[in-house]
């Protein structure tokens, strides 16, 4: 039998090669559905039904548009806090056998809320006053990335599997394992059920990307004051979308790298099932719900940073943020798309895709060259 003939290795492979990945993507989507099933009848069973569940369609268009109302143009350049200076508590874990250490940061997170009728709700919780992430650094200051996970993460055991950080480190990178609010070590440990962020309330969503912004901008400020030299952001699905959010506010960023990432709360209500009755009424609701979102929406911000310095990674099989919003998010950006043929949580082929990474890190002069 030839080689390269049709029974032969050199075409059966590349067949059998697309025929796994098709096979895996499946597989990946069907668990992406079937997660997606059971933890909305997980919160369906725990959370108490939002006010705007009971709400007619004319009644939630009312009430988004009222929303809107606090999120003018002439209040957008509010919304934002400058950053600050901040000297957080750092608590040694451990040293490594190459001379690196890991250490837990905190530091005060508490703002007033920007809409002042939900302060008292947003800050009920002491856990989230608190500022939190994990670093782990070399013997002397190199270029970091700030990872940022996705919703219901943030448990540093957890993230510690989840990111490669044995290859980020290899590559010549620090890390630090930043929490988003309400998330990790900022949950409410006497609280059951899903985060209060985001949230069935705009406000709340709007409120808490307002003091994730906060909290990151404050680090990435206190680690450009430390010595590093560049500083860029990785973020995972709602970490991605947070990535993209302070792309458009941070011109300081070294990099932004949004993987599977969310690029639209409206879009995610709409594809779950949650606006309207009908396809008239959802559109309507959409564009409602997109407008309330505007102010903190990566899509309708302008971008910070410079096209070269971005990366957006999709899953083609993922059934949580499909492909489209990372598709979406590099068209904003003039950005690269990259790819892998997994989904969201059976991530098939991710290992490409990182390694595509870090040969994106070198070319934008971010860690050195390899030897």
């Amino acid at each position: 039998m030839q080689r390269g003939s049709p029974a032969g290795s050199g075409y059966i492979t590349p067949v059998i090669q697309r025929a796994t990945k098709r096979l895996l993507g499946s597989a990946a989507a069907a668990v992406d559905r079937a997660a997606t099933i059971a933890a909305g009848r997980a919160t369906a069973r725990r959370r108490k039904k939002s006010p705007s569940e009971g709400l007619d369609h004319g009644q939630r268009m009312e009430a988004l548009r009222a929303l809107a109302g606090l999120y003018t143009d002439d209040r957008i350049p509010d919304f934002f806090r400058a950053p600050r200076r901040i000297e957080p508590k750092l608590s040694k874990l451990r040293w490594t056998a190459d001379g690196h250490q890991i250490l837990d940061a905190s530091w005060p997170s508490r703002d007033a809320t920007f809409v002042h009728d939900v302060h008292d709700r947003y800050h009920r919780f002491a856990h989230n006053q608190v500022a939190a992430a994990r670093l782990f650094l070399g013997p002397e200051p190199r270029p970091v990335a700030i990872l940022i996970h996705g919703y219901l993460g943030g448990a540093y055991k957890m993230e510690q599997r989840v990111w490669p950080l044995p290859f980020l480190n290899k590559i010549g990178l620090d890390v630090a394992l930043f929490i988003l609010p309400f998330h990790g070590v900022r949950a409410d440990p006497n609280r059951n059920g899903t985060p209060p962020f985001p949230s069935s309330d705009p406000r709340i969503t709007n409120e808490g990307f307002r003091q994730a912004m906060a909290d990151l901008r404050d680090l990435t400020h206190w680690f450009r004051q430390r010595g590093h030299s560049k500083v860029g952001l990785m973020g995972m699905s709602l970490g991605g979308y947070t990535t993209s959010l302070a792309a458009t506010l941070d011109s300081e960023l070294s990099f932004a790298i949004p993987m599977i990432p969310l690029a639209s709360v409206a879009d995610f209500a709409r594809d779950q099932g949650r606006l309207g009755n009908n396809a008239e009424q959802t559109a309507l609701e959409h564009n409602a719900l997109e407008a309330v979102h505007r102010v903190v929406s990566p899509l309708a911000r302008k971008p910070a940073i410079d096209p070269k310095r971005v990366l957006v990674v999709g899953a083609k099989a993922d059934r949580i943020t499909p492909v489209e919003h990372a598709r979406r998010l590099a068209h904003h950006f003039g950005a690269p798309l990259d790819t892998w043929p997994g989904g969201h949580l059976l991530q098939v082929g991710r290992s490409d895709a990182f390694r595509r990474i870090g040969r994106f890190l070198r070319e934008i002069e971010v860690t050195p060259p390899r030897p």
